[in-house]
């Protein structure tokens, strides 16, 4: 039995060897479908690069032909394109020699990996396993090892045959790198043609720049020439024909005596007539330009005119509103009284006189008939005229009124303004507290009038104000800190007359 049980452990242990081989070929198929891989893109990268290789040899070759040509001083248009193609030769030639070495790079890593692979792991794994079999050629199972056995040979063999296509593309590449850097010499001697026809056109370019001036600067002395030619005027035919017989020293000679006599009038001022013209032009100029500078004062003072008589009837409209707003407030404030609104000017002295606002109209139509335009210059204030018993003997100033009236003329004031131009809500503080109890009652009549076009808040101890209000607040002092709350109506008179009666 022990016996039995040995050779069951031998046959386990191996069945467990032959499914390790099996799984090891298996990866041997894997790694040499993965070689033939790797094989045809080598494969294609060396067509490509003895493609590129024949291109650069016909480059060359036409290089070598343009050579043999002498070059011009100065390069014609078709020569100029001739340089640009050899610019886009020299660029393509560096692209295509940075994808070689680029596949050259790849490619060596690529077997360097495969060679790492095959020494650290592929013949270790290869030496275990034939010595496996070794050992299981002694025991059973001999001709499952041979099967095994010759299809191992059969890989090494593949092995073998693409290290040696590795080797023949290392060649290959090798030779590449030479011819690439043959290329690239040619690629550096042409760049220097280059720069030698470059430097050739450059220097034609300054030759042709400096006889372009020179050119310009001659035009320049015709010029001037043929304008003191000008200015000398036109001769007589006499004086051709008189002069047209004599020789060069003889005219010379008369020239001399001629800058001679010419001395004598040396004090004579010679730009008399060209500086009398040019100081007519400069008067014809000036005298345009004032009338146009007294076209725009005239425009300008328009302007400021038409300006001055909308800020005066502006003025005088807001004025004429508001004092009527005025009149009509107070006598609803005061039934019996009058009020006028007194606006305030001042003369050329200084002194000041006032205008009611009925008489304003016809004393400002008569001060316009004096001038043409009015101005709100001599506008100083406004003054306030009232009467509380509706006699025209007692109008008093402002100055003459006691606290009340005065808080109740304020009030008219602010409400005829109201009138005229209306704000969204008006803020009251106690504004009641000087007014009588019918004086409050009209103030508060006012202020219902009013509500419906805007929105009032005031704060008053008195209860008129209360009868006619929308919502109430009460505000309260508490440990240093000031409390707001809505109350109602009746807590709202309630506290008012708590206020009343201890106060």
């Amino acid at each position: 039995m022990n016996q039995m049980q040995q050779i069951e452990t031998q046959q386990r242990k191996f069945k467990a060897s032959r499914d390790s081989i099996l799984s090891e070929m298996k990866m041997l198929k894997e790694k040499r479908q993965q070689s033939e891989k790797t094989y045809m893109p080598k494969q294609r990268s060396l067509q490509s690069l003895e493609a590129s290789l024949h291109a650069m040899e016909s480059t060359r070759e036409s290089l070598k032909a343009e050579l043999g040509t002498d070059l011009l001083s100065q390069l014609t248009l078709e020569d100029q394109r001739r340089v640009d193609d050899l610019n886009d030769e020299i660029r393509q030639l560096q692209q295509d020699n940075r994808q070689l070495l680029n596949e050259r790079i790849k490619l060596e890593g690529i077997m360097t990996r495969v060679e790492t692979y095959l020494n650290e792991n592929l013949r270790k794994r290869l030496d275990q396993v034939e010595q496996e079999l070794n050992e299981l050629r002694e025991t059973e199972g001999g001709t499952v090892l041979t099967a095994t056995t010759s299809e191992l040979d059969g890989i090494n063999k593949r092995v073998k045959d693409t290290l040696a296509r590795s080797e023949d593309l290392d060649v290959l590449v090798d030779k590449n790198e030479v011819e690439i850097k043959d290329h690239l010499k040619n690629m550096d001697r042409w760049k220097s043609v280059e720069k030698e026809q470059n430097d050739a056109i450059n220097h034609d370019t300054k030759e042709l720049e400096k006889m372009t001036n020179r050119q310009g600067m001659l035009l320049k002395k015709k010029e001037e020439c043929m304008k003191k030619i000008r200015e000398l005027g036109s001769l007589p035919q006499e004086a051709f024909e008189k002069y047209q017989t004599l020789t060069l020293k003889q005219l010379f000679r008369k020239l001399e005596q001629c800058n001679t006599e010419l001395k004598k009038y040396s004090h004579v001022n010679k730009k008399a007539l060209d500086q009398f013209v040019n100081f007519s032009e400069q008067k014809e100029k000036l005298i345009k330009r004032q009338e146009e500078l007294d076209r725009g004062h005239k425009s300008i003072m328009e302007l400021m005119n038409v300006l001055e008589l909308r800020k005066y009837e502006a003025i005088q409209l807001t004025f004429k509103q508001v004092s009527k707003n005025f009149s009509e407030v107070f006598q609803r404030l005061v039934p019996g009284g009058k009020a006028t609104l007194v606006m305030k000017k001042g003369d050329a002295e200084g002194s000041q006189s006032q205008d009611e606002s009925e008489g304003g109209a016809d004393s400002e139509k008569g001060s316009g008939s004096q001038s043409s335009v009015p101005s709100v210059d001599h506008f100083t204030g406004v003054g306030i005229r009232v009467s509380f018993t509706g006699k025209q003997g007692e109008m008093r100033e402002m100055q003459q009124l006691s606290g009340g009236q005065k808080s109740l003329v304020a009030l008219a004031l602010i409400f005829a303004i109201q009138k005229c131009d209306p704000a969204p809500f008006y803020l009251f503080d106690e504004i009641d507290q000087a007014l009588d109890a019918q004086h409050r009652k009209a103030v508060s009549d006012m202020i219902v009038t009013l509500a419906g076009h805007a929105q009032f808040i005031t704060t008053t101890f008195r209860p008129e104000l209360l009868e006619s209000a929308d919502k109430f607040y009460g505000v309260k002092f508490r440990n240093k800190v000031s409390h707001i709350d809505v109350i109602s109506a009746e807590q709202a008179k309630d506290f008012v007359e708590d206020d009343t009666t201890h106060g």
